[in-house]
């Protein structure tokens, strides 16, 4: 009886949680990254091609929904075109189109753990970006990285270094906050634990809670990633957090 009560329990959680993100574009029109009237231009900053779509889904629907301008830089170390061509077909999936998409192929950013990336060249990289399209927000890794990745907290380091290197302090940094193992693989039911959490932990205007308003997009974006698409990562996109929300955090210039 009791194992009936708490099966019922997390379905009518989950059929909530659900229903919260089919219903979330009113209550994130506060959202700190709505200025009234203003399209912002927006750097999402990853380190491989299917990071987009396993980790930062909700943030890029977001963005794109409100016509804001989403531009995306990443490296592509590895198996070359195919990783590039992949990343083309998936940001096509959330409406971003491909002359917003950087591709590096830089021998100082290696693919693979025990690579070191080169902290000082990423921050001239995206300082260039910045300039060039005019961005007045960056996305990307806190320093974790979502999984440990040390690539992943390369890039968190690089984005650190231009905002410490650089005088351009009108350009917002935010980074993606990592959770536990159990918050990792509970799905649409984080987004509970993420509101709480963030507004337990950090002032008001310092995080932002990003429900996907349309969450199968991440599950057809990262198929794009052919060449990835094995059982582990359909099981991840399916049962991840990151797929339903994003918490993010501003990072102190």
């Amino acid at each position: 009886m009791a194992w009936l009560s708490i099966i019922v329990s997390v379905g009518v959680t989950w059929v909530a949680s659900l229903y919260k993100i089919l219903n979330s574009s009113r209550s994130q029109s506060n959202s700190v990254f709505s200025r009234t009237g203003d399209k912002r231009n927006v750097l999402l900053v990853i380190a491989h091609p299917d990071d987009e779509s396993m980790f930062f889904s909700p943030t890029i629907n977001y963005m794109t929904s409100r016509a804001h301008n989403v531009f995306i830089l990443c490296n592509a170390d590895g198996m070359g075109n195919i990783r590039k061509d992949e990343l083309y077909r998936a940001c096509a999936v959330f409406k971003v189109p491909p002359e917003h998409v950087k591709i590096l192929d830089q021998v100082d950013f290696q693919d693979g753990f025990g690579k070191v990336w080169n902290h000082n060249l990423l921050a001239k990289i995206v300082e260039e970006e910045v300039i060039t399209h005019a961005i007045d927000l960056i996305i990307t890794f806190d320093n974790y990285g979502v999984s440990g990745h040390c690539n992943h907290r390369d890039v968190h380091h690089g984005i650190c270094n231009f905002l410490t290197e650089t005088s351009r302090g009108n350009t917002e940094a935010w980074e993606l906050i990592s959770t536990n193992i159990f918050r990792k693989y509970s799905g649409p039911l984080d987004i509970w634990l993420s509101i709480l959490s963030s507004a337990m932990h950090y002032p008001r205007g310092k995080f932002q809670c990003l429900l996907n308003e349309h969450p199968g997009k991440s599950f057809l974006a990262m198929s794009e990633h052919r060449s990835q698409w094995v059982w582990f990562r359909k099981l991840f996109v399916s049962f991840s957090s990151y797929s339903y929300v994003n918490t993010l955090r501003r990072i102190n210039n």
